[in-house]
């Protein structure tokens, strides 16, 4: 079985930062890429940033520039360092790891966090 872990979220004026993490745990051989998807209140979960294996990197349009993924591969581990947020980035976000796990098949399976809140106010 394996667990995503995150961690990080909280309350935060506008302008300010915030580092999301999430470990992963459990029965794992392989983990290939791992990203952030965030929900907001009434609307559709989307990708914020995702980093593959070997550290190339996807920014969604709204947090290029003011936000950096990155990924401690030997603690199974992603973060997301959020700067200069604005309002509009409050939402339950997510982490997602791509894992071929422990199982007897090899192919890749999407897994998720149980979500953690960012909320932007002052």
């Amino acid at each position: 079985q394996v667990q995503l872990v995150e961690s990080g979220g909280g309350l935060v004026q506008p302008g300010g930062s915030l580092r999301l993490s999430c470990a992963a745990s459990g029965s794992i051989k392989i983990i290939n890429a791992m990203g952030w998807y965030r929900q907001a209140p009434g609307k559709e979960r989307e990708l914020v940033a995702m980093i593959g294996s070997g550290g190339s990197t996807y920014y969604a349009d709204s947090v290029k520039g003011r936000s950096t993924i990155s990924r401690a591969n030997a603690k199974n581990t992603v973060y997301l360092q959020m700067n200069s947020l604005k309002p509009g980035a409050t939402a339950v976000y997510y982490c997602n790891a791509k894992i071929v796990d422990g199982g007897a098949s090899v192919s890749t399976k999407d897994y998720w966090g149980q979500g953690t809140q960012v909320t932007v106010s002052s």
